[in-house]
C-alpha cells in the first residue's frame, strides 16, 4: 500500500482567517485527502494525500472555491512574486489616497467656514476610479463571501462604498440645472483608502512573517571542502554522505552536524545553542551546522545531513509554530457577519415600508439608501489603522517596532514574559567577573595578563585587555609569545616565562591550585570560564586565577521589577550553563529558571506556559526562533540576529530590557484605543440607523454624522502620541 504524498501549494487571493478555513473545507473534500492545513501568513496549503494524486485535482478544487493554487515555487520565485504583489499595493495605495484627498478636504475645512466644493463632474472623476479600480478587490472578496454564505469587511466596504457613490450619482443626475446637489463621493473614496491602507500593512507584515524561514535558510552554507584519499575538494552540500570527512576553515560556519576527527578550536555557537562564549573544540567534540568556526582548522566526520540537521530542526520548529498560530479574527469581521446583512434587510424593509405608507418612490429610496449611507464603515474604516497608526508612530520613536496585529491584539492579556539569557538580560560578551591573585595584588595580575593578551582577537583575550583600558593600566610588550592550541597562550614578561589557559595548562605543568581552590570550585559553581595565570620555567608555580562570564545588561533589574509590578510573572529560559544562569536568575529575582534547554525544548517549554496564560517570549538568537513563533507574543531584542527579528512580532530597536514592560504597554494602550474606536463607530451606526429608517436622518445628516464619527475615532487615536515609557530615558535610536 502506498503512503501518504504531500503537497505544498501557494494560495494567493486569501484576505482573511475564513478565507483559509474556506480552502481548508474546499481541499478537505477532495477524494484521497487525508489532511489540510493552509497557513495564512506565509499562503501555502500543506496538504496530504494518500497515495498519488495529481496535483491538478487539487488545484481545480482551490479555483472552483474562488482562489488560485499553484504548483511550488523557487524560494526566490516566490520572493519576487511577493515583492511585485506587494509594489502593486503600495503603488495602488499612493494613487488612491492622491484622488481621495481633494474630495476629502472640502468636508475638513468647513466647520471653519471655508465652503469649498469642488464641481460634481470633478468629484465623479476622482471618486470612479478609486470606487471601481483600486476598489475592484473588495467587490471580488465581498462575492466571494456571499458565494460561501459570510459577511466579512471587504462585503461592508463593498456595501457602503457603493452605497455612497449610487446615491452621490443619483443626486448630481436628478439635480435641477444650476443647482449644486449634495454628494458623498467622499465618503466612498476615503473608506476604499484607508481600508487599502490596512491591507497593505497587512501585507507588509505577513512578508516579514515569512522571511524567518528564508533567513534561517540563508545561514546554511551551499559548499563544503571534503577531504577525500587526502584530496580537498570543493563539493555542493547535497552532495555529501554520512561518514564524508569535511574541511572546516578558521572564520567558516560548518557546513553539517559532526564530530571532529582533528585539530583544535573554538566554535562560537552563541546563534544556535545561547552559550555566551566559544566552546573549545577537540577530536571527539560534537558541532553544529550553522555555527562559526574560530582559530583552528578543523576536520569533522560528518553525522547529520539535510532534514536531520540541528538547524532544519529548528525551521521546522518555526514553521509548525508560525502554522499553528492562525490569525484571531477581527472583532469587526465577526460583528459584520450579522450587521451587513441586518443593514441590506433593514433599508429593504424601510423601502418597502415608506413606499406602503404613502411615499413617493423617490423618498423610499432616499431613506433607504440613508440606512446604507450612515452604515457606511468610514469610522469603521478608520477604527484600526489610525489607532495603529499613532501607536506604533509614538512607540518607533521609544525604541519599539510593532510589526504584528496579533501582539497588538493579545498584549494586554499577557501573564507571563520568558526572557531568554544571553544578549538579552546579559550583554552577550565575557568580562571579567572575578580575579585573585597569590601574592602582591590583582592590578600586576591584571598587567602580566594584559601583556600576554596584547594583539590576540580571542574574546577572553578581550575581556582582559578591555579590564586594563577602564582601570588604565600600562601593557607592555612580551617575547616568545606562542599559542597553545587547545589549552591558552604563553610568552616571556620581564624575564619570567609566563602562560594563560584552562585547567589544562594546570595540569601540564603539574601545578595544582593550592590556596585558589576553594575559589575556582565556587566561581565554576557561578558558570564561570576560568584562566590561570602560572609561571613556567625551573620553579612553576601559580600567580593567580581569572573568572570570565557574561554581565547583566543595564535596565535588567528594573525591566524584571517594571514586570511585576504590572502582576505580569518572569521565567528565564537558556541554552547557557545552570551556573551562570542561576546567577542571573537570583541577582533579577527570578524564581523559575531552566538551563541547558535545546531549541525544542524552548518551544515546548513556551507552549507549556500557554497553558496557563498568555505568554510573551523574549530572545535574540536563533536558537529562540521557534520559542519566538510559538509565543502568543515574540519580543525581538535590538542587535539580535535577523532571524529572530523575523520571526517575533515586536522588535525592541536598542537592547535594553526596559523596553519589554514599555512595550506590551503601549500595545495595551493601542489595542484598547482600537477597541474603543470600534465602541464608539458602532454607537453612531445603532442611533443613526434606526433614525434613517424612520426618516429622521436624511441622506446629509446621514453623511455628517459619519464624518463626525470619523473625526471622533481619529481624535481618541491620536491621545496616543502622548504617551512615554516609564522610568526610561528617551533615547532615540
Amino acid at each position: 500500500m502506498n503512503g501518504p504524498t504531500t503537497f505544498d501549494l501557494p494560495i494567493s487571493g486569501m484576505t482573511c482567517a475564513s478565507c483559509a478555513g474556506r480552502v481548508e473545507r474546499a481541499l478537505g473534500k477532495v477524494p484521497g485527502v487525508q489532511r489540510v492545513s493552509v497557513n495564512l501568513a506565509n499562503e501555502r496549503a500543506h496538504v496530504e494525500v494518500l497515495g498519488q494524486m495529481d496535483p491538478g485535482v487539487l488545484i481545480a478544487a482551490v479555483d472552483k472555491a474562488g482562489y488560485t493554487a499553484t504548483l511550488p515555487q523557487s524560494e526566490t520565485a516566490t520572493d519576487a512574486r511577493q515583492a511585485l504583489r506587494l509594489h502593486h499595493e503600495r503603488w495602488s495605495l499612493l494613487l488612491a489616497i492622491l484622488l481621495a484627498l481633494p474630495l476629502v478636504v472640502p468636508m475638513l475645512v468647513e466647520p471653519f467656514g471655508l465652503h469649498w466644493m469642488l464641481p460634481a463632474w470633478v468629484q465623479f472623476a476622482l471618486a470612479t476610479p478609486v470606487q471601481f479600480i483600486f476598489g475592484a478587490r473588495f467587490y471580488i472578496a465581498a462575492w466571494k463571501a456571499v458565494r460561501a454564505g459570510a459577511g466579512n469587511m471587504d462585503l461592508l466596504v463593498a456595501i457602503g462604498t457603493s452605497a455612497g457613490y449610487g446615491l452621490s450619482l443619483y443626486e448630481w443626475l436628478t439635480a435641477a440645472t444650476g443647482s449644486m446637489p449634495h454628494l458623498y463621493f467622499e465618503a466612498s473614496a476615503v473608506v476604499i483608502a484607508l481600508v487599502l491602507l490596512g491591507k497593505y500593512l497587512e501585507s507588509r507584515a505577513k512578508r516579514q512573517t515569512a522571511s524567518a524561514i528564508r533567513a534561517l535558510e540563508a545561514l546554511r552554507p551551499e559548499r563544503a571542502i571534503r577531504v577525500l584519499d587526502g584530496r580537498e575538494e570543493e563539493i555542493a552540500i547535497n552532495a555529501l554522505k554520512l561518514g564524508d570527512l569535511v574541511l572546516v576553515k578558521p572564520g567558516e560556519r560548518f557546513p553539517v552536524d559532526g564530530e571532529v576527527v582533528e585539530g583544535r578550536s573554538h566554535a562560537d555557537e552563541a546563534l544556535i545553542s545561547g552559550e555566551s562564549l566559544p566552546v573549545p573544540k577537540q577530536p571527539g567534540d560534537k558541532v553544529t551546522g550553522g555555527a562559526i568556526n574560530g582559530e583552528g582548522r578543523l576536520l569533522v566526520s560528518t553525522q547529520a545531513l539535510g532534514a536531520e540537521s540541528v538547524l532544519a530542526r529548528i525551521i521546522r520548529l518555526v514553521e509548525e509554530a508560525q502554522a499553528a498560530k492562525a490569525p484571531i479574527q477581527k472583532l469587526v469581521d465577526k460583528v459584520s457577519q450579522v450587521f451587513v446583512p441586518a443593514v441590506l434587510v433593514l433599508a429593504v424593509i424601510t423601502l418597502m415600508g415608506w413606499w406602503l405608507y404613502g411615499a413617493s418612490l423617490e423618498t423610499a429610496i432616499i431613506n433607504a439608501v440613508a440606512v446604507l449611507v450612515i452604515a457606511c464603515p468610514c469610522a469603521l474604516g478608520l477604527a484600526t489603522p489610525t489607532a495603529i497608526m499613532a501607536g506604533t508612530g509614538v512607540a518607533a520613536r521609544h525604541g519599539i517596532l510593532i510589526k504584528d496585529a496579533e501582539a497588538l491584539e493579545r498584549a494586554h492579556e499577557v501573564s507571563a514574559v520568558v526572557f531568554d539569557k544571553t544578549g538579552t538580560l546579559t550583554c552577550g560578551a565575557p568580562k571579567i567577573a572575578h580575579m585573585a591573585a597569590v601574592e602582591g595584588n590583582a592590578t600586576v595580575l591584571l598587567q602580566q595578563a594584559g601583556a600576554l593578551q596584547r594583539g590576540s582577537e580571542h574574546p577572553l583575550a578581550k575581556a582582559v585587555l578591555d579590564a586594563c583600558h577602564e582601570q588604565g593600566l600600562n601593557v607592555a610588550d612580551v617575547s616568545a609569545s606562542q599559542s597553545l592550541t587547545g589549552r591558552g597562550i604563553a610568552g616571556t614578561l620581564d624575564g619570567r616565562q609566563l602562560a594563560l589557559g584552562n585547567r589544562r595548562l594546570l595540569e601540564e605543568g603539574g601545578l595544582s591550585a593550592g590556596e585558589l581552590a576553594e575559589s575556582a570550585k565556587a566561581w565554576e559553581a557561578e558558570g564561570r570560564t576560568l584562566s590561570w595565570l602560572i609561571e613556567q620555567g625551573a620553579r612553576p608555580r601559580v600567580l593567580g586565577l581569572f573568572a570570565f562570564g557574561d554581565t547583566l545588561k543595564p535596565g535588567a533589574l528594573e525591566a524584571v521589577e517594571q514586570l511585576k509590578a504590572q502582576h505580569i510573572s518572569s521565567h528565564l529560559l537558556t541554552g547557557d550553563n545552570r551556573g551562570s544562569a542561576h546567577v542571573v536568575a537570583q541577582a533579577l529575582g527570578i524564581e523559575d529558571v531552566q538551563a541547558e534547554v535545546l531549541p525544542a525544548d524552548k518551544a515546548a517549554r513556551v507552549a507549556e506556559l500557554r497553558k496557563t496564560g498568555v505568554v510573551a517570549m523574549v530572545g535574540d538568537g536563533i536558537n529562540d526562533a521557534p520559542a519566538l513563533a510559538a509565543a502568543d507574543i515574540g519580543i525581538a531584542m535590538g542587535g539580535g540576529t535577523d532571524v529572530a527579528m523575523h520571526a517575533a512580532g515586536i522588535t525592541l530597536m536598542r537592547g535594553d530590557p526596559r523596553l519589554v514592560p514599555a512595550a506590551l504597554e503601549i500595545s495595551r494602550k493601542t489595542y484598547a484605543k482600537i477597541r474603543q474606536n470600534l465602541f464608539w463607530a458602532f454607537v453612531y451606526n445603532l442611533i443613526g440607523i434606526p433614525l434613517a429608517a424612520f426618516g429622521l436622518l436624511n441622506p446629509v445628516l446621514a453623511g455628517a454624522a459619519m464624518a463626525l464619527s470619523s473625526v471622533s475615532v481619529v481624535s481618541n487615536a491620536l491621545l496616543l502620541k502622548t504617551w512615554k515609557p516609564k522610568d526610561l530615558e528617551d533615547q532615540r535610536p
